[in-house]
């Protein structure tokens, strides 16, 4: 992960232009976040970041001009930068973040539909672009940087990835294993593309390599896949994976699924969900629910965990759009982009909640720069994205 963040920041079109830094900083956050946890993300990029800010301080005390960091407006909008784009990042992908995996299982359990990973990219592509295209905006214009280029920002980045030094058979190991779990996850995309439906390679295919299979058979190669064979060193140690895994996470997505499957299975959803509906009036449309569902997780995931408000709220969400009957794919995949958008608190997320432990932002300035995205950001998930998803769902 730090190879490929720096190795954005290494390129030529960014060197020490302050608003490019400001871009490959969120554009490696983001992408890294869609494939490693966002808490990670963010605690990468940090140390980074705060060595660009320590730069323009030395630049601009050579200069006469003396700084305080935590009042200076362009640290401010890097350090959000950096936890909007950790959080952002997780859309792209259903392992990106929690509620995306969350509400993949609830289409699956209760309304039996399935979602592949290709398909969910396809969505989650378009919703991080929009997404880091309004918090660039916003960010760039609320934080400008006060000079016109940040001296010594370029040798900052050559001597970190100086220090990383060549790369090692672990890394070369699991680049190999990252790769081969993402081409087992995007095949059948490709596939259908290619293949007419019910064609018997395709089913052949999903019959033996489900996401499961890809993502089980990635990790399992880590296993294998030696660094010293001869001294029977291997690229992961058990002991390594029982202390980097979120065993607790993952009891906790288990227990969210048998809740929601309970609810489903004894009507307790399918009861509220009525209720829901007449106090609607008995009619509802598409967007309304979204609308409606969206909001729920957005402000439920300001005030706590994404996980919990998507547990709680997505069971919900389904059966309302069953009850009414709507296609339940918008309004899951719209609480799944909108738990993501916690924008607003330093508790909202942890990558908030790791910038904000710099002293560089000030929580007013967290407050008011997190109402302007989240609810330009709700107003995208609700009608653009809603439309798109009918459109799919019918077509």
């Amino acid at each position: 992960d730090k190879r490929f963040s720096y190795w954005i920041l290494s390129r030529k079109w960014v060197g020490s232009n302050p608003r490019r830094i400001f871009l490959a900083i969120g554009m490696a956050a983001a992408l890294c976040s869609g494939w490693v946890s966002n808490t990670a993300t963010a605690a990468m990029m940090l140390p980074i970041c705060l060595g660009l800010l320590s730069a323009i301080k030395d630049m601009l005390a050579a200069n006469g001009k003396e700084i305080d960091l935590s009042e200076y407006k362009y640290a401010t909008g890097l350090m959000l930068m950096t936890a909007y784009s950790a959080s952002i990042g997780g859309v792209l992908t259903p392992i990106g973040t929690p509620p995306n995996l969350i509400m993949l299982g609830f289409l699956d359990q209760m309304a039996d539909v399935h979602i592949s990973f290709f398909q969910w990219m396809e969505w989650g592509f378009i919703a991080m672009v929009v997404y880091f295209s309004i918090a660039y905006v916003v960010l760039t214009r609320l934080f400008p940087a006060d000079v016109e280029r940040i001296e010594g920002a370029e040798e900052f980045i050559a001597g970190r990835i100086a220090e990383l030094g060549s790369w090692t058979r672990a890394q070369k190991n699991t680049l190999i294993c990252f790769a081969v779990a993402v081409v087992l996850w995007v095949m059948p995309g490709f596939l259908s593309m290619a293949l007419p439906p019910g064609d018997p390679v395709l089913k052949m295919y999903n019959r033996l390599f489900p996401e499961a299979i890809a993502a089980m058979g990635g990790a399992l190669l880590l296993f294998l896949m030696p660094i010293n064979f001869s001294e029977r060193r291997f690229t992961i140690r058990w002991e390594e994976a029982k202390e980097g895994i979120e065993w607790g996470t993952l009891i906790l997505f288990g227990g969210g699924l048998a809740m929601g499957s309970m609810m489903y299975k004894t009507g307790l959803s399918a009861w509220i969900g009525d209720l829901i509906v007449g106090s609607m009036g008995g009619s509802v449309s598409q967007v309304t629910i979204v609308a409606v569902f969206s909001v729920m997780a957005l402000l439920l995931s300001e005030l706590t965990s994404h996980t919990a408000a998507t547990n709680m709220i997505g069971p919900l969400a389904i059966t309302v759009a069953v009850s009414a009957g709507l296609s339940p794919i918008p309004v899951a995949v719209g609480i799944a982009l909108s738990a993501s958008l916690g924008f607003m608190l330093p508790v909202s997320t942890p990558p908030n909640a790791i910038v904000y432990a710099t002293g560089y932002i000030p929580i007013t300035k967290m407050l008011s720069t997190g109402v302007y995205i989240d609810i330009i950001g709700i107003g995208c998930v609700t009608i653009p994205l809603s439309i798109y998803f009918v459109t799919w769902v019918l077509g």
